[in-house]
Order: structure tokens, then sequence, then C-alpha cells
């Protein structure tokens, strides 16, 4: 009884070792190939149970999802012989499982190999087009270019590439620097060329200012001259018609005006003959006549005294 149980324990683990290494699952996201002493036997696609020959045979999952491939940040030179660091990813799914399998083995090869196959792609691509293209609505165009450069040597591998898209395209550090200082000194030449601009526009404004002011004083200058003329014309014309109505009239208002010149309050100290010409309207200022200026020889007689005026009346 022992005896028999023992045989059948037995059995039942060969079996199950039987059944373990003969029986294995694919799920939805797998595809398999088997193996047979190293030669591929059998794709398997489909999902699901299946069985290989135990000891024998062995299998290899391959992934039917699409897989990241990240290559290395790779500097470039453009048609405008300018640098870039171009830092691209692609995106790929195995297709031909026993060509992969036959041409890299495994995926961590084929990914060494497809990050060389990008890369160079990148370099005879990008180095057809100018930074401008890159920026503009033609990058698409230029990542399809790319796309398919890889997928043609991508083929020998059974893989197929979904996408290739460039994360980020920058400018070396040295070129940077280059650039900014090519910037900054053509902001400096366009800040100096505008100050000279305006100095320029500053000295016409102010010689333009400078000649109308001239214009405008020489012009003023002139209306006065015109404006004293005529007056000086008129009051000419006054004195003259004053003068003809009455000449010894004149020639009182002229000696007064030379008195109140002459006799001011500052202690003027003159020296004449009291019965001379120029005191001759001042009479008798010994104080022996009438206040009367005795008529010189050929001269006109004297005016006679104005009557004082009257005295206003008290209020």
């Amino acid at each position: 009884m022992n005896r028999s149980l023992l045989v059948a324990g037995i059995g039942i683990l060969v079996a199950g070792v039987l059944a373990s290494a003969s029986l294995f699952t694919v799920n939805e996201a797998q595809q398999a190939l088997v193996l047979q002493f190293g030669e591929p036997v059998r794709v398997l696609r489909d999902p699901g149970l299946k069985a290989k020959i135990p000891f024998i045979q062995e299998v290899r999952i391959l992934d039917r999802r699409v897989l990241d491939l990240d290559p290395p940040v790779e500097q470039v030179i453009l048609a405008d012989q300018k640098r870039l660091d171009v830092d691209a990813f692609a995106r790929y799914r195995i297709l031909d499982p026993l060509r992969f399998y036959q041409t890299a083995g495994n995926e961590a090869v084929a990914e060494t190999r497809m990050n060389a196959i990008v890369n160079s792609a990148l370099r005879r691509v990008l180095g057809s087009v100018t930074l401008l293209a890159i920026l503009s609505d033609e990058r698409p165009r230029v990542m399809n270019d790319i796309r398919g450069q890889v997928n043609d040597e991508a083929k020998r591998f059974g893989i197929e590439i979904v996408d290739v898209r460039i994360r980020r395209a920058d400018l070396p550090e040295e070129t940077s620097q280059s650039i900014f200082a090519r910037m900054r000194s053509e902001r400096e030449r366009e800040a100096a060329e505008a100050r000279a601009q305006g100095q320029e526009q500053s000295q016409q404004i102010r010689a333009r200012a400078d000649r109308e002011r001239t214009v405008i004083l020489a012009e003023a200058q002139r209306d006065s001259q015109i404006l004293r003329g005529e007056g000086d014309n008129q009051a000419l014309k006054m004195i003259a018609e004053a003068t003809s109505q009455d000449p010894q009239f004149y020639s009182f208002y002229r000696t007064l005006e030379a008195y109140r010149k002459s006799l001011n309050k500052d202690d003027t100290t003159m020296v004449l003959s009291p019965t001379g010409e120029f005191f001759r309207y001042f009479g008798d200022i010994t104080g022996g006549g009438n206040g009367q200026p005795a008529p010189a020889a050929g001269s006109a007689p004297a005016p006679q005294r104005a009557p004082a005026p009257a005295t206003a009346q008290q209020q």
C-alpha cells in the first residue's frame, strides 16, 4: 500500500515537472519564439496556453507593445554651420520576432544598435537643413525624413519605427556665449547709431530754433526801428507845429528844460554871469527891477508873465 502510494506520488511529481517544463502562457502583450537546441522552430503571436517539448525546446518571450528608445545626446552641424546638441527619442515595436532574434538576439543589443542608427539619421537629415527649418513649420517634415531613414535601417532587425521626435535642441555652451556676445555688440551698435541720429536731430532742431530766433529778433528790431522812426517823425511834426504857432513859448520851454537838467539836487555849482543869456528868464535877480529881463540886442521881446492862478476857495 505504501509502495503504491509512493509510486503514485512520484508519478504525480514527474507529471507536474513535465507539465511545467512543457506548458507556458503567452499574454496579449507578448509574442514568443520557440527554440530547439538554439535554433528557432516556431513563432507564437496568439495569446493563450502553449506547449513545447520539455528539456529540448526553450521559449524566448518578446514584447509586442510599443517600446521606447532613448539614444544619447548627439551634437550635429546644421546646413548653416550652426552646432546643436540634439536630444531625440524614438518609439518602436518588434514586427518579426524571428529576424529580431537572428540579427539582434535580445532587446538590449537591439537598443544599442538602434541608438547608433537614430543618431546617424539625425546627423544626415539635420546636416541638410538650417536652424530656421527646425524652429519653423518645416519641423514635422524633418522628423518624417528622420523616421523614414531610421525605418529603412530598422527593417533588417524586424523592427518598425513608430515615431521619432526631438525632445530638445540646444546650442552648445560655447556657441551660446559667442551668440550672446554677438547680440550684445549688435545691440550696442544700434544704440550708438540711435544716439548719433538723436544728436544729429537735436543739432538740426537747435540750428532751426536759432535761425528762427535770429529772424524773429531781426524782424522785431526792424519793426521797432520803424515804429520809433514813425514816432520820432510824429514828434518832430508836433514840435514843428507847436514851434510855428509860438516860437517864443518854445524858446521858453527849452530854457526851462535846460534849467531842470542843469540845476538838480546834486549841489550843482555854476559860475555864470547873472545877466547872461542862460538866466534871461529869471528877470532882475538883484531885486532892482520888476523881474523882467532886459531884452538882448536883436532878440525878441520877453513874453509876458503868466498871471498867478487863483487861490482855491476853502471848503
